[in-house]
């Protein structure tokens, strides 16, 4: 693997598979385990740079890198030098000083890990950056897929809603490319990026008639506090043709799964029968968030110092 994990685009087929093979050991080795600790990156110092709100992904790289038996710091904008008007390269420069091995950033502003990354001696993984990628999403979202599917090459991927404010709608259409799925991106025109032909996936309108092709059918959170216009009538109308009720979801295969990267907007883009239903794996792709950044982490570092 590259040193930093910035996008999709790091990953060629055998590394995103390295990924997924570690997090699945990883699994394995704890699962038996009363203590769920490794000691493999022991007097490693992983640091959580978060300049947005964050529940899931801070967390789960917390808890990845304690699992990890790394020490970890974590960052918050509020309440630091940021809030007096501190810039990203001396908070960088800062973390230097520190020793820091790796950093773990999400920032508002597309980009600035690339940046962080020119800064730093340390390796940088984007937890998310404006509506550019969010490389580990894709991953723990492929382990999930493959978990449930047990393959992912030539597997149909549906990835619904709002892919314009979407970083995890970019950097799976990317990875699950990569891995050998065939992805159809399904939104109202408004809500398509410019230059979407360009990506490597199919692109319709017509949710219905997408779903009984689709072996897994991704939600996207409609991200209002991203959007300065109206992108759509109203909330009904969106919910009307974009949104998965029982209705829809009856319209796809036996074996479909139902995948939301989080936070739900219940009964907008998703019911909550479909939610909550057998098919959904939003609880999983919580859990798979875990072992997958734990393998990230693991194979960025390198293991224990010697």
């Amino acid at each position: 693997m590259k040193r930093h994990l910035l996008e999709a685009a790091d990953l060629d087929r055998e590394d995103a598979t390295l990924v997924l093979d570690t997090a699945a050991q990883i699994d394995q080795a704890l699962a038996g385990r009363e203590v769920k600790k490794l000691p493999t990156l022991r007097g490693r110092t992983v640091v959580n740079l978060f300049y947005e709100d964050s529940t899931r992904t801070r967390i789960s790289f917390e808890l990845a890198a304690k699992r990890l038996s790394a020490d970890v710091i974590n960052f918050s904008a509020k309440g630091s030098s940021v809030s007096k008007g501190e810039s990203l390269k001396d908070t960088a420069l800062t973390l230097e000083a520190m020793g820091a091995d790796a950093v773990v950033v999400r920032h508002s502003a597309s980009g600035a890990p690339h940046r962080l990354a020119n800064w730093v001696r340390g390796s940088v993984v984007n937890a998310g950056d404006g509506t550019h990628e969010h490389p580990t999403q894709a991953l723990l979202d492929a382990y999930t897929i493959r978990q449930r599917l047990g393959r992912l090459e030539g597997v149909r991927v549906a990835i619904v809603g709002d892919v314009l404010h979407s970083r995890v709608a970019r950097s799976n259409v990317g990875l699950l490319h990569t891995l050998g799925a065939e992805v159809t991106l399904v939104a109202p025109p408004t809500l398509l990026p410019v230059g979407v032909g360009s990506w490597p996936a199919e692109v319709s309108y017509d949710l219905d008639t997408v779903l009984p092709k689709s072996d897994v059918v991704m939600m996207l959170r409609v991200q209002a506090e991203r959007m300065n216009a109206s992108f759509f009538p109203s909330a009904r109308e969106y919910s009307r043709r974009y949104g998965l009720d029982a209705r829809r979801m009856a319209l796809l295969d036996d074996e479909a799964v139902v995948m939301h990267p989080g936070p739900m907007n219940r009964g907008m883009e998703i019911a909550a029968e479909v939610a909550d239903s057998a098919r959904s794996t939003i609880v999983e792709q919580v859990a798979n968030g875990v072992s997958t950044r734990m393998a990230v982490l693991y194979l960025l570092l390198g293991g224990a110092p010697e």
